[in-house]
């Protein structure tokens, strides 16, 4: 099993930053991908932001694309999502999840075998 716990949301202030943290613990893959996903009030789950754990290669979903950086810290167990300049529509419950399958860049909740319980992230206008 692998357990997932993230923290560092909170309410700010549009225009503001956060980073996200994603400890990993348990049975761990020596190949597997990390992503953030969030859920607005109301929506449907959505993909944010991939890493590959071992290479570091990253991908975004075009919603945060340049305003978001996915990142880990090999030694700590440790994911992170730095999100600068929110939004008032990036509020939303984010949660980390990790794929330990061989799928290239996943995307897609199903693709995804753990989760974490979630953050919340309030960004008033």
């Amino acid at each position: 099993q692998v357990q997932l716990v993230e923290s560092g949301g909170g309410l700010v202030q549009a225009g503001d930053s956060l980073r996200l943290s994603c400890v990993v613990s348990g049975r761990t893959f020596t190949n597997y991908a990390m992503g953030w996903f969030r859920q607005p009030p109301g929506k449907e789950r959505e993909f944010v932001a991939g890493i590959n754990w071992s290479s570091g290669s990253t991908y975004y979903a075009d919603s945060v694309k340049g305003r978001s950086t996915i990142s880990r810290d090999y030694a700590k167990n440790t994911l992170y999502l730095q999100m600068n300049s929110l939004k008032p529509e990036d509020t939303a419950l984010y949660y980390c999840a990790a794929h330990r399958g061989v799928v290239d860049r996943p995307r897609r909740q199903y693709e995804y075998d753990y989760w974490g319980q979630g953050t919340q992230v309030t960004v008033s206008s």
